[in-house]
């Protein structure tokens, strides 16, 4: 039987990506001592008063079919977030819920892409952009980056990519998986190409709350750039809410119109218990959410100081995010080959950077996604590692 050329397209490298982590999980099911770092699920629990306000929710019977494009108590929520951490002048009327980040970039892609348009991304990028583009039978071009200057973007280099061809540009900052993020010069730099060359920006702002150094700069409220900037957020990683699956998208309010009728089409909205109590996680200043930012960042430091030394070994320390690359390339291995040795030999789960293109080739991704204790040990086996390669390789 015949199968669908977009679901052929959207196979991939990138789809492929997770191989490892699956093997990891079956080796925890045989009682295998392994350390899952491969994922970027956070290890926390949701704050309790979000959990109370679902259940709250449930019991008063918000159990029917909700608003397509969104409570309007929950995008006046986010407008008036985005609003007071950007700047930028939004109101509900912006904004389209989703469910989930992921849902939100497919769903703008829809929007914004035909057959043979060209989509500018900077790589090491998210695994799943590769697919969502060739959903719209669209092609990416990859930006790559240098590790040296610490995975971060040059607008140069976006620049030269341009063609006739180009109809948006899609970046993630900070980004998944080197937590690089951008400045405001490199952003008034971007900016102005969009706007030169009439581009669309999407900009996916998933862990701006995780930013440890500098300031989040969400490009929308640059000049000009209000109209034609798809700015996608959600709760999943500064709430611990990957699986209430809440994401969102604000945009032009022409655009808006075009995603509900997407939605229409294909999800209906999210449940409004979800819905509620996403609305008091953004309404609320929950301090678990400040606990959870800072022992990110205690990870991080973890991470990097405890692999600064190692002989075969470079950690490149992240601007923010909830990972860590590191450099392996000394050892004389891949990083598919170290990733595989070091969860084979030492019950440690990493990404191989190659998933995430060319740019990470020779890195790993470790994800900061368990507690101190277990992340020091998690450290521990992969110098362990490194040390091991390094001795086979003279021997």
């Amino acid at each position: 039987m015949r199968y669908s050329a977009l679901t052929q397209r959207i196979a991939g490298d990138g789809a492929a990506a997770w191989q490892i982590h699956d093997r990891a999980l079956a080796l925890r099911e045989q009682g295998v001592d392994v350390l899952l770092l491969s994922i970027g699920d956070p290890d926390f629990d949701t704050p309790q008063p979000i959990v109370q306000a679902a259940i709250a929710s449930l019991l008063a019977g918000d159990t029917h079919y909700p608003e397509v494009r969104g409570s309007r108590g929950l995008r006046d929520s986010i407008a008036r977030r985005h609003r007071h951490r950007s700047g930028q002048a939004v109101d509900a009327e912006h904004v389209i819920v989703f469910p989930g980040a992921q849902c939100a970039v497919y769903s703008v892609a829809q929007c914004l892409l035909d057959p043979g348009d060209e989509v500018i991304v900077a790589e090491p990028m998210y695994v799943t952009y590769e697919g969502v583009i060739g959903a719209c039978a669209a092609t990416v071009v990859p930006v790559p980056v240098r590790p040296q200057n610490g995975f971060r973007v040059d607008p140069a280099d976006v620049a030269a990519r341009i063609t006739p061809k180009t109809r948006a540009i899609l970046l993630n900052s900070p980004n998944n998986p080197s937590g690089a993020s951008l400045s405001l010069a490199s952003w008034q730099e971007l900016a102005a190409l969009c706007i030169r060359h009439d581009l669309w920006l999407i900009s996916d702002e998933v862990y701006s709350d995780l930013l440890y150094e500098g300031e989040h700069i969400s490009p929308a409220s640059l000049p000009g750039m209000a109209e034609r900037t798809a700015t996608i957020n959600s709760l999943s990683k500064s709430h611990a809410m990957s699986g209430w699956r809440v994401g969102w998208v604000i945009g032009p309010k022409p655009m808006a119109g075009h995603l509900v009728n997407l939605s229409l089409s294909m999800l209906f909205g999210i449940p409004d218990f979800v819905q509620n109590a996403a609305q008091l996680a953004l309404d609320r200043d929950l301090p678990e959410v400040a606990s959870m930012r800072e022992e990110y960042r205690q990870r991080r430091d973890l991470v990097c100081t405890s692999l600064d030394h190692c002989a075969g070994l470079r950690a490149i320390r992240p601007d923010g995010g909830m990972f860590v690359m590191v450099d392996v390339r000394p050892t004389g291995l891949s990083a598919q080959h170290f990733a595989e040795r070091l969860l084979e030999r030492y019950g440690v789960s990493v990404l191989a950077g190659e998933a995430f293109g060319p740019s990470a080739a020779g890195h790993i991704r470790i994800g900061l996604v368990v507690d101190r204790p277990k992340l020091a040990d998690a450290c521990r086996r992969i110098a362990l590692c490194a040390t091991d390669a390094l001795e086979a390789r003279r021997a």
